[in-house]
């Protein structure tokens, strides 16, 4: 009467009350039987109390119980099986999430310490972990956003049932994995899976744009930016290690030869030299492109140039 559960950061084992919780115990183990929980996030994720998952929509809101898929719809919810005696008294207890009185279906919470003694008598508790607590010291220790989801997907890989009890139900049968819906988050175990299709790089990328996008917030909230999504314009060049004796004309008529520009060199505001970076301004993206690939690396006044896309939001504010 035991499921190992296959995660990103490392497997569990847990024991499943079948005495007690039978049609608790048959959802969860016939849900882990057609893969249903295979490649389901941690939706959500609070420090020192629960982890949740168990939705393969991913957000909290999804998830129905093995008897929808043999009865129908209307078979989404099950019965609550609450006992005065099963508490969650240890870290790493099992139970089925609910929107009230038995409305069970297929998400469920692992608790990430003891004595949560105010969750008693309000939702059914159906296991414990047997083997695997240090797997749920890393999950405790993820980063999360404000909705507590985490910042790196953590997923159920598989489950594996070791002793299943309950004979199979008619008409249900084993289907192949469904396969991992990639979002923009990077996955926990990216740096430790060889063959994942998200590279290191594209993990860090990921995790730099939503500290980036954190920073936007506070700039927003502060009042240094206006809008926290607001982006660079496209259509602006940001040229560098420009020679001091280069002036404005000189780069209209040099980059004028890809589309009408503007050409604004940056200067010191006490002495007027030039501080040798430039910003330049076409009145098409499609011409800044072509006098990106063009220019960038460029001998100019002697001076090997380096051009790129403004970082700029100046305009904008």
């Amino acid at each position: 009467m035991s499921v190992l559960i296959e995660t990103s950061l490392g497997d569990m084992v847990f024991d499943l009350h079948t005495d007690v919780c039978p049609n608790a115990c048959t959802n969860f183990l016939k849900l882990c039987k057609i893969k249903y929980y295979n490649n389901c996030i941690f939706h959500s994720v609070e420090k020192d109390f629960i982890a949740q998952t168990g939705d393969p929509t991913g957000t909290g809101q999804g998830g129905e119980s093995i008897f929808a898929k043999v009865h129908g719809p209307e078979r989404r919810y099950f019965e609550d099986e609450i006992h005065e005696e099963i508490k969650h008294k240890n870290i790493g207890t099992l139970a089925y999430v609910n929107k009230g009185p038995n409305t069970n279906a297929s998400q469920f919470y692992i608790t990430l310490r003891s004595d949560i003694d105010f969750l008693d008598g309000k939702y059914t508790i159906f296991g414990e972990i047997a083997e695997g607590e240090e797997v749920l010291d890393r999950i405790n220790a993820s980063y999360c956003d404000k909705a507590n989801r985490p910042y790196r997907n953590i997923r159920i890989k598989h489950t594996h049932i070791l002793d299943d009890p309950f004979p199979d139900i008619l008409s249900i049968q084993e289907p192949a994995s469904p396969p991992p819906a990639r979002d923009e988050r990077p996955e926990a175990d990216d740096e430790i899976v060889e063959g994942d299709d998200m590279t290191i790089a594209e993990a860090e990328r990921a995790t730099k744009a939503a500290e980036a996008k954190s920073r936007a917030v506070v700039l927003e909230m502060i009042g240094d930016i206006p809008d926290a999504e607001m982006k660079p314009p496209e259509n602006v060049l940001f040229v560098c290690k420009l020679n001091p004796i280069t002036q404005d004309p000189d780069l209209d008529i040099i980059f004028g030869r890809f589309g009408p520009c503007t050409s604004n060199i940056i200067r010191d505001k006490k002495t007027g030299d030039s501080l040798n970076y430039a910003f330049i301004e076409f009145e098409t993206q499609e011409a800044a492109e072509v006098a990106y690939e063009k220019m960038n690396n460029v001998i100019i006044d002697d001076r090997r140039i380096k051009v790129d896309f403004s970082q700029s939001a100046y305009k904008q504010w």
